[in-house]
């Protein structure tokens, strides 16, 4: 997360309904939650001068069909550790003071959403975003994947492909690459965007000349 990421008022949330009622209720109580540390988050990606470099190395193709495509051939979310699947990780690596039950559902804690600058207190108002989307991934290669690849692809915690964000954002988002979507945090799009070419090289996948364009001129502002 950027400093100008870091250091701006995010806005606050506790549940998707009343929104505005609990917010105006928290910041009465005095607990207005802030953003939490920029430790809460997923692994960092390359630089963008490396991404660059990446970039430049990607097969450029138009996206293929989505025949096929189901996201049941991803299979997700798989268990991690103990009774804890792949959500749960995320859940309490990308955000603060996470208390977990026996099942290792989260019960309470925060998460802030790089995407939107806000934070939530219940997790059910956090989706686990795929970065390259699995659709996406599908249309650049994945297609001819086997099984057990794109398991490893929609689980995948050592590349920057997982973070906890904002549910209808990342609705919102769906399966667009960065041509059609981006952050409306504009700070966060240079690291969005090294995020994305991280990933895309790691697991040798294609991309489209507008995702290639859209990408090259966020990472030569970087």
């Amino acid at each position: 997360m950027s400093g100008a990421t870091a250091l701006r008022m995010p806005r606050v949330y506790a549940r998707r309904t009343a929104v505005f009622a609990a917010t105006a209720a928290l910041a009465a109580a005095g607990a207005l939650i802030t953003a939490p540390a920029a430790e809460a988050a997923p692994p960092t990606p390359v630089s963008a001068a490396t991404a660059r470099t990446y970039l430049g190395e990607l097969t450029v193709k138009a996206e293929g069909s989505l025949t096929g495509y189901s996201r049941d051939k991803f299979p997700h979310w798989i268990t991690q550790s103990g009774t804890c699947n792949t959500r749960e990780v995320v859940l309490k690596r990308d955000g603060t003071n996470v208390t977990t039950d026996s099942s290792c559902a989260a019960t309470s804690g925060s998460w802030y959403s790089a995407y939107d600058g806000a934070t939530w207190t219940a997790s059910s108002d956090v989706d686990i975003d795929h970065i390259v989307p699995l659709a996406e991934a599908w249309r650049s290669g994945a297609s001819a994947w086997t099984t057990p690849q794109r398991q490893g692809f929609a689980n995948d915690l050592t590349r920057p492909q997982l973070i906890a964000v904002t549910d209808n954002v990342n609705q919102s988002k769906g399966d667009k690459d960065p041509a059609k979507w981006l952050p409306s945090l504009t700070s966060y799009r240079c690291t969005y965007a090294r995020m994305w070419v991280d990933v895309k090289h790691y697991y040798s996948l294609t991309v489209d000349s507008a995702e290639k364009s859209t990408l090259q001129s966020i990472l030569n502002g970087c």
